[in-house]
């Protein structure tokens, strides 16, 4: 092994026992990620909704477009032109398979989407699952010994400096650490 991976997996070790010791900095990594992840899936939704349009309206372009050639092959055979009729009916026949693969394109956007939409709101649930966890361990009281620097004190009349002062040190302590992890 090279100095460098020693140095790496050191590092990731040091890392590994640090979220150990801070619970609250290691859920509030994970509800950072999974905010990613929603922001991610969410402008996945809005491409696949786009695409979706984008479809449609090729869709309906392309039936114009067989409306149009129906129309031709009707002019044609009313008018004993067998040679326009035969190639109206080809270019008919080849706009309806366009369609028909258009429309097949248009209903794998639309399970893709659906598929997307299923993973937000599982994403969504997950999230706020995390925060639950997050508020849940800022308002329950530490025992006295417990390792971690985080460890909130419910107190009546509660000074409201101090607890700016606390959550601006927790920001300040993950973004210290998001930084040391190369995010």
């Amino acid at each position: 092994m090279s100095i460098v991976d020693d140095m790496e997996r050191f590092l990731e070790e040091r890392l590994d026992e640090f979220l150990k010791d801070h619970p609250y900095l290691e859920l509030q990594i994970l509800e950072d990620k999974l905010r990613d992840q929603e922001m991610g899936t969410l402008r996945l939704i809005q491409d696949l909704k786009r695409e979706e349009k984008q479809h449609q309206g090729a869709i309906l372009a392309t039936a114009e477009e067989v409306q149009r050639w129906h129309g031709r092959v009707s002019k044609a055979k009313q008018a004993g032109r067998q040679d326009l009729m035969q190639a109206a009916q080809e270019r008919e026949a080849a706009l309806l398979r366009q369609g028909n693969q258009q429309w097949g394109q248009m209903e794998l956007t639309r399970q893709r989407l659906q598929q997307t939409q299923t993973l937000f709101q599982q994403i969504q649930r997950r999230r706020q699952e995390v925060k639950a966890k997050i508020q849940a361990q800022k308002t329950t009281p530490q025992p006295e010994g417990s390792a971690g620097w985080y460890q909130p004190r419910p107190t009546p009349g509660a000074d409201p400096l101090e607890d700016q002062f606390r959550q601006w040190e927790i920001e300040a302590d993950l973004q210290d650490l998001k930084r040391r992890m190369g995010q």
